[in-house]
């Protein structure tokens, strides 16, 4: 059996000498002649091979190269070396296959991370990058073990859709029509009655909708799968294509939807912190490293693992959004006109707002409820005072909203009345106002963008770091 092989992360956790093994792995680098960093992706650190000199002949070592790839049969010895308790003296190296040296754009050097982005089929190669998704590895495991264990059902809702859940129109179309010759009707207008589905659809923006049918059946469930959003943002926050996480819950208000988001960011920060540690030391390091390049003031007054345990140590702020806004309205930044964006009641706030509250006012994740209706979705649950909702948003450190969920409109009578005002056909959601007409029920959820969660944990800056292959404006190379 070919595959008889023992990880490199296995393998230097025991730290056992004396047996034979098999190891498979990617050349980092090779020092004169003999000592081989060998690294398999299952953890940072390299398995150091000791290939005595004589061993092979030279064309073998020759070809032992950035990026090859080895399989290694050798002796686990105790290392003489510092830097590593065991190493593997060789008995047998075999080359799986060559990599070219002197065009291999990944040089054992430090790349920017622009250029990485570049080469992103190649960058999970690199150290930054292997901790990266090692990490969201772990967070997505998380997602499911906590709605797991709190008997959550998992939905699978559709990514080909016929609705705009959050009612902005940015969605990508979707359609089996010729480009140049669309087929139209008598006012000129497309005539999907001819595309594949009979009617106009697009991707998916969100599952709730969908989410919301199941819940009234289960009572809890949960998706998470990609999203879409054709939002012409060229920022460090936004993507075209993202992974969402959105759960629904019948009988359930505001506040038990604030105490589940609360509780499920902790549980995932919780996990990461637990199964990888290793890797979020070394992401902490490349944060410090990183920021000693930056003037004092905008420094992180936290290191990566001290902010993660920070937000597991304390609950969440909760303040409503006329809270928010008199605190932004009193604060030095506005009174010095450092903010970029108009702050008054009524508006929508801009990340430069919610990054205030968070990092310089209360300095810890804040939850923001009772939003003005007339900025937030239809979906969601007026209040008694009739300007605003029940919504509800957890901005985070370094990142601003991470979470934005609701209490959702049970009332037949009031979501149909919204409809209207908002001109969203009710014909058309005919199946969506049926959950209002047989057996409503108080019922709540949100909704968390994976990324930004994954962005929050690894201490990274742009959100096109934290995906493997970002889909941004102009950008779709991989």
């Amino acid at each position: 059996m070919f595959n008889k092989r023992v990880k490199i992360k296995e393998l230097l956790a025991s730290e056992t000498t004396g047996q034979e093994v098999v190891v498979m792995g990617w050349v980092r680098t090779f020092r004169n002649n003999q000592f081989i960093a060998l690294n398999d992706g299952s953890t940072n650190n390299n398995l150091q091979v000791v290939v005595e000199l004589g061993m092979l002949d030279e064309p073998t070592l020759k070809r032992i190269t950035t990026s090859a790839s080895l399989k290694v049969t050798g002796q686990v010895v105790a290392s003489q070396g510092k830097g590593q308790k065991i190493e593997v003296k060789a008995t047998l190296v075999e080359i799986l296959g060559d990599s070219d040296a002197e065009v291999y754009p990944l040089q054992p050097k430090k790349h920017s991370l622009e250029f990485l982005r570049e080469k992103a089929h190649l960058r999970f190669r690199t150290n930054t990058f292997g901790a990266i998704f090692r990490v969201r590895h772990s967070l997505a495991f998380a997602v499911h073990k906590f709605f797991h264990e709190k008997g959550f059902v998992y939905m699978h809702t559709p990514i080909i859709t016929a609705s705009d859940a959050e009612g902005a129109g940015e969605m990508f179309r979707v359609t089996t029509l010729p480009m140049d010759n669309a087929p139209k009707n008598e006012d000129g207008s497309i005539d999907f009655k001819e595309d594949f589905f009979g009617r106009s659809t697009n991707l998916t923006v969100s599952g709730q909708l969908e989410g919301e049918l199941a819940a009234t059946a289960f009572s809890e469930i949960y998706t998470f799968g990609p999203t879409f959003r054709a939002e012409n943002s060229n920022t460090a926050r936004h993507l075209a294509e993202f992974w969402m996480i959105e759960p629904e819950m019948a009988f359930y208000d505001i506040e038990d939807n604030m105490n589940l988001a609360e509780e499920f960011i902790k549980y995932l920060i919780r996990f990461a912190m637990d199964n990888n540690r290793e890797d979020l030391e070394f992401l902490a390091q490349r944060l410090t490293e990183e920021e000693k390049q930056l003037p004092q003031d905008k420094r992180s007054e936290m290191g990566l693992i001290e902010k993660l345990e920070f937000v597991l140590n304390n609950d969440f702020e909760r303040i409503t959004y006329t809270e928010a806004i008199d605190i932004l309205l009193n604060s030095p930044a506005y009174k010095k006109k450092k903010f970029q964006y108009e702050v008054k009641w009524g508006v929508d706030m801009q990340s430069e707002h919610e990054r205030y509250l968070v990092e310089k006012h209360f300095k810890k994740p804040v939850i923001v409820t009772g939003y003005p209706k007339a900025i937030k979705s239809f979906y969601m649950r007026e209040n008694e005072d009739g300007k605003t909702v029940a919504a509800m948003d957890i901005l985070a450190p370094g990142i601003g909203e991470i979470v934005g969920g609701s209490q959702r409109e049970e009332r037949l009578d009031k979501l149909t009345k919204r409809m209207e005002e908002l001109h969203i056909p009710a014909d058309e959601m005919w199946w969506y106002l049926d959950t209002r007409r047989f057996g409503t029920v108080p019922h709540a959820g949100f909704g968390l963008g994976f990324e930004r969660m994954v962005l929050f944990v690894t201490g990274m800056t742009n959100i096109r770091d934290v995906i493997a292959f970002p889909r941004t404006p102009k950008s779709a190379e991989f």
